[in-house]
């Protein structure tokens, strides 16, 4: 299997489909999930002649199960290392929520600096910052965080059917058509990673600031997110990320789930290759 051996000395799985000349698009994937999440976008972008790349970030999927680094700086940098390997070039950088974060540091801190992005798209993402704090009253409780911590660390294969089974594909609503393959599979995809990566990817997704990332974005910025995501709601995220964005669009989708580039692929998909396309 291909891999790239970042500066630390870990080993980053990544997928790389399609010919070598057409753009690329590079897909950062959510928490604690993999590459395998992207399936539905990098068969519809392969079929309409890019380059798709997707890797598994430090600790998830088939990416080496280290220690440390479990922070958006490494996953940036991490990021950074398979887009150098490859040489890739005016690429467009989309990420899926706690990939979404990763999306913003790595534009702001390697991408833009580098000249190598030309376009990102936030999807569901978790910036500016989910926590609840003093200058950011709207976020979270630190409780609910702790709470996920507190399921994971007692029975996370257990913890890894609830959430996708209930708030993250919108399961939970009434009247919701639940998809037991989609269950089974993000269920799947976690319990290939490593328990500590995930544990310590809850503070990393929660409590890091990314109000500075956003407003050095200079690129054009499409932020998408479900109105009924349950997961990183709307007014918290998206919402207030356009605002930082110098050249960020905003779409929202009424009823829509924090899931929904895997429940409704056709629509998102077609609206991330109106953009890419733009």
């Amino acid at each position: 299997m291909p891999y790239v051996t970042t500066k630390d000395n870990v080993e980053i799985f990544y997928k790389d489909w399609g010919s070598k000349d057409a753009q690329p698009i590079v897909f950062h994937h959510g928490w604690p999930l993999s590459s395998d999440d992207w399936d539905a976008q990098m068969l519809f972008f392969v079929k309409n002649g890019y380059r798709v790349i997707a890797h598994d970030r430090r600790g998830h999927g088939r990416s080496s199960q280290v220690s440390e680094g479990h922070d958006m700086d490494h996953y940036a940098a991490d990021a950074f290392a398979v887009v150098e390997a490859l040489d890739l070039r005016n690429a467009v950088h989309i990420g899926h929520s706690t990939g979404g974060g990763e999306v913003a540091r790595y534009v702001a801190k390697h991408g833009q600096p580098a000249g190598r992005v030309a376009k990102a798209v936030l999807v569901s993402a978790v910036p500016p910052l989910m926590l609840k704090t003093a200058t950011n009253p709207e976020g979270l409780p630190l409780e609910v965080f702790d709470g996920f911590r507190q399921a994971l660390a007692a029975n996370r294969a257990q913890f890894f059917v609830d959430v996708p089974a209930g708030p993250f594909y919108g399961f939970n609503r009434p009247g919701a058509t639940v998809h037991h393959g989609v269950i089974q599979n993000w269920w799947r995809q976690g319990m290939m990673g490593s328990a500590q990566a995930h544990y310590e990817g809850i503070k990393a997704f929660s409590e890091t600031d990314q109000t500075e990332d956003l407003r050095a974005i200079t690129v054009p910025t499409l932020v998408l997110h479900g109105e009924d995501d349950q997961i990183v709601p709307i007014a918290d995220a998206a919402l207030k990320s356009i605002k930082l964005l110098g050249n960020g669009t905003l779409k929202t989708y009424p009823g829509f789930s924090h899931g929904m580039l895997t429940v409704n692929a056709e629509i998102l998909n077609a609206d991330l290759l109106a953009f890419v396309r733009a």
